[in-house]
């Protein structure tokens, strides 16, 4: 973190000192609401939970080198008490930023943003020193918490915004405003809270209309919905996609064997190939979305063709293809599920059997479709006919039972389990030679875990 006295802090999130005998005292690394994950120098945010209230561990985390705790009450160690801790982490994070002279990326879609982040990262880290967002944590708690692990020599900083309602992708760019903006996709996830893809369109604009004027939009040429940006933001537009009009745009595409995008990567009167180490024809636009970003960044033209040609998604969980030495292939895609990209994981599974390999697709039900959820995992169901997946086991409630319903209409062995634990002993046995399973499912359903036992069970 940058630093910071304790007196500076509790000025800038309106809290008193509790327990402190040296207001000069300096926070100088970043802030956690994890005790496990303390840092000495840093801070502990003292969140209440549905399981646990970090105030209670606020005396181990100052004993394990936390410099305070930033409380709703007094803790008996050195601590910021505020009213809300929640709300004063923000009030910090922009505290912080303010002190941040280098360059701050954001980027929202439906899908795609921790890939893309993970690309782009891999790409910024040759240009200079780049914090970026964890995993996904990119909600009103860790948001905040990677705005504060800046350092004074970063030179970028990336971070993700999610959105669940109009107003929170404007609420983060105003604790941390960027100067460039990107907008993947406007897809289905969220659609129970939005009620339609035009709202959730809504709410993403608010990442290109918060943009300075001497900011860059980064949109996606390949979605009309996004296109339609350029109109709302007063920063310029930079286009990506494969679409001609595309200011960094992919040509030339082609997808071998694996399951890797090869493209000849061009902008401006620059070309260079590039041929992608990550599955799945669908992360090319993800590739170009980081391309385009880099690139506005500074980052030489062939330092970012090289760079995408030797990224890979660094958070686990996504497309993530193991060869078990019994031939049989486990792809783990189970971070996370919405509509978009259970399609673009089945259609990938479908290019990877295309020399004839049975196929297995473990699929767990999509959540926060609202009234539309009925209709989008039948679709999906009889997707996995149109791919002639060799069997389905779909996991969860309902939902997932219309998804077999569906498979099994269309032809496909299907079967319908309650929950996760059910799925190894189901198809594990029958497992055979050559085999391709893919696990693809929302993160709450922690199908992972099916996929980390699928890896061993040998």
């Amino acid at each position: 973190m940058i630093s910071m006295t304790l007196a500076q802090i509790a000025e800038s999130v309106g809290g008193y000192l509790d327990h402190v005998t040296d207001t000069t005292t300096e926070v100088t690394a970043p802030a956690a609401f994890d005790s496990r994950h303390v840092t000495p120098g840093g801070l502990f945010a003292c969140l209440a939970g549905n399981r646990a209230d970090g105030h209670d561990f606020a005396g181990s985390a100052v004993a394990d080198g936390a410099v305070a705790a930033l409380a709703a009450r007094p803790v008996g160690v050195p601590a910021i008490v505020v009213p809300d801790v929640l709300g004063a982490l923000s009030s910090l994070a922009k505290a912080v930023h303010n002190r941040y002279d280098g360059t701050t990326v954001a980027l929202t879609g439906s899908a795609g943003k921790t890939s893309t982040k993970d690309i782009l990262r891999q790409i910024l880290d040759c240009h200079g020193t780049t914090v970026a967002t964890e995993r996904s944590f990119n909600n009103e708690i860790g948001f905040p918490v990677t705005v504060l692990r800046v350092t004074a020599d970063t030179r970028f900083l990336v971070l993700e915004m999610g959105a669940r309602n109009r107003g929170h992708i404007r609420q983060l760019a105003e604790t941390a405003p960027p100067q460039i903006g990107a907008v993947l996709g406007v897809g289905s996830a969220h659609l129970g809270e939005f009620g339609a893809r035009e709202a959730i369109a809504t709410a993403k604009r608010e990442l290109v209309e918060a943009l300075p004027g001497h900011g860059t939009a980064i949109l996606n040429a390949d979605d009309p919905l996004v296109l339609a940006m350029a109109d709302h933001t007063p920063a310029g537009v930079l286009l990506f996609g494969r679409h001609a009009d595309a200011d960094v745009r992919a040509e030339n595409v082609t997808v071998d064997a694996s399951g890797r995008a090869a493209f000849t990567l061009t902008w401006q009167d620059k070309s260079a190939p590039v041929r992608l180490r990550i599955v799945g024809e669908h992360h090319l636009t993800n590739a170009l979305a980081a391309a385009a970003i880099a690139l506005t960044c500074g980052v030489p033209f062939h330092t970012t063709a090289g760079a995408l040609s030797t990224a890979t998604l660094l958070s686990g969980s996504r497309m993530e293809v193991t060869d078990r030495p019994d031939g049989i292939t486990v792809i783990n895609d189970a971070f996370n599920a919405s509509p978009e990209s259970v399609r673009a994981a089945l259609a990938s599974l479908a290019h990877l059997a295309a020399g004839g390999r049975p196929t297995v697709a473990v699929l767990g039900e999509m959540k926060e479709l609202g009234a539309a959820a009925e209709a989008i995992h039948e679709q999906i169901g009889d997707l996995v006919a149109h791919h002639r997946i060799s069997r389905l086991v779909a996991v969860g409630g309902p939902n997932a039972g219309l998804i077999a319903k569906a498979a099994q209409r269309g032809g496909v062995p299907a079967e319908h389990v309650a929950d996760k634990s059910a799925v190894l002993p189901l198809i594990a046995p029958a497992l055979t030679d050559r085999q391709i399973v893919l696990v693809k499912g929302s993160n709450s359903a922690a199908l992972f875990d099916v996929a980390a036992d699928l890896i061993t069970a040998q």
